[in-house]
C-alpha cells in the first residue's frame, strides 16, 4: 500500500509538472494556436480541428488505470528527439522568412503547430519516461491531427480524389446504361453537361473518415495489419461513395430536370452521402473484429469504449 501511495503520488506530481508546462508553451504558442481555432472555425476541410486535443484528452482518460499504474521512470532525457524537430522547424521557418519567403496561413500553421505538437509530446515523455509514454504513445500522437497538411498535399490529394471521382462515376454511368460522353472531367448527359470540379473531391469528407479509422481501430481492433486495413479502406471508400454522389445527381439531372444541379442534394448532400459510406465502413469495423474472436454486440462496444457520435 505505501508503495502504492509513493507510485500514485510521483505520477500527480509529474502529471501537475506536465500540465503547467502545457499551460506556459500555451501561452508561449497563443498567436499561432488562436490564428488555428479561427483557421479551422472558417475551414470546411479543417473544422475536425478543434475536437482533436478533447479526444486526445478523452483517449488518455480511457487509459488512466494503466497509466496510473505504470512505472513512472526518472525524467527521462530523450525527450530532447521531438525538442530539436520542434526547434528546427522554427529555426527553419524563421531563415526562410527572412530570405523573403511569405507564407500562406496554412503553412504558417503547419509549421507553428507542428513545433508545439512536437514540444507537447517531449514534455510528457520528459515528465513520464518511456514506459508511459509508451502506454500513451496513440492518445499523445493523436495531436499530430491538430496541425494542418501542407497546401502542395492537399492539392495533390484534392486532384487525386477528383480525378477518382470521376472514374467511378464514369464506371456506374457506364454501368447503368446511360447516354453519356465523357471528356476528362466533363460529362455530356442529355440536356446537361456535368462536370466534377475540386470542390466535388470528397476530401473533407475522406480525412474526417480516415481520422475516425485511426481512432476506431485503437479503440476496438488489436491487430496492426488490421487496424491498417481499416484505415487504408478508406481511400477506395472515399472515391466509391463520391462517385456515387456524382452519378446520383448525374441521373436526377437526366430523369427530372437539369435544375436539380442547383437542388439541395447537391450543394448540401454532403453529410447524406457521408453516412451512407459509414454503412460498408462499420460493417468492415464488424467483420475485422469478429474475425478477432472479439464479441460484437455493441453493448459490449459501448462498455469497452463509451464514445458518442456527433
Amino acid at each position: 500500500m505505501p508503495n502504492d501511495f509513493s507510485q500514485h503520488s510521483r505520477f500527480y506530481r509529474r502529471l501537475m509538472g506536465w500540465s503547467l508546462f502545457c499551460a506556459f508553451l500555451s501561452v508561449a504558442f497563443a498567436k499561432p494556436l488562436i490564428a488555428l481555432a479561427r483557421f479551422a472555425l472558417g475551414s470546411e476541410l479543417y473544422s475536425y480541428v478543434v475536437l482533436i486535443p478533447l479526444i486526445s484528452i478523452y483517449l488518455l482518460w480511457l487509459k488512466r488505470n494503466e497509466l496510473l499504474n505504470g512505472r513512472v521512470g526518472p525524467l527521462s532525457f530523450t525527450a530532447i528527439i521531438p525538442v530539436l524537430a520542434g526547434v528546427g522547424s522554427l529555426v527553419a521557418y524563421e531563415v526562410m522568412a527572412i530570405r523573403g519567403w511569405t507564407p500562406t496561413e496554412s503553412y504558417y500553421l503547419s509549421i507553428t503547430i507542428g513545433s508545439f505538437v512536437s514540444f507537447v509530446i517531449a514534455g510528457f515523455l520528459f515528465f513520464f519516461g518511456r514506459d508511459i509514454t509508451r502506454t500513451a504513445a496513440f492518445a499523445i500522437g493523436f495531436l499530430i491531427f491538430m496541425v494542418p497538411l501542407p497546401t502542395l498535399f492537399t492539392d495533390w490529394l484534392e486532384e487525386f480524389l477528383q480525378h477518382s471521382s470521376a472514374d467511378a462515376a464514369s464506371a456506374l454511368l457506364s454501368l447503368s446504361g446511360a447516354t453519356v460522353f465523357r471528356e476528362g472531367l466533363r460529362f455530356h448527359l442529355p440536356g446537361i453537361v456535368i462536370e466534377v470540379a475540386k470542390e466535388c473531391s470528397g476530401i473533407h469528407s475522406t480525412l474526417v473518415l480516415f481520422v475516425t479509422s485511426l481512432l476506431a481501430g485503437h479503440l476496438f481492433l488489436r491487430s496492426p495489419w488490421k487496424k491498417a486495413t481499416l484505415a487504408l479502406a478508406v481511400v477506395p471508400l472515399g472515391i466509391a461513395r463520391n462517385g456515387f454522389r456524382i452519378f446520383t445527381i448525374s441521373m436526377l439531372c437526366v430523369h427530372v430536370g437539369p435544375a436539380m444541379i442547383d437542388s439541395p442534394i447537391h450543394h448540401r448532400g454532403g453529410p447524406i452521402f457521408f453516412t451512407l459510406s459509414l454503412v460498408p465502413f462499420l460493417a468492415l469495423l464488424f467483420g475485422l473484429r469478429k474475425s478477432e474472436g472479439r464479441k460484437t454486440n455493441l453493448p459490449l462496444l459501448a462498455a469497452e469504449a463509451p464514445v458518442k457520435s456527433a
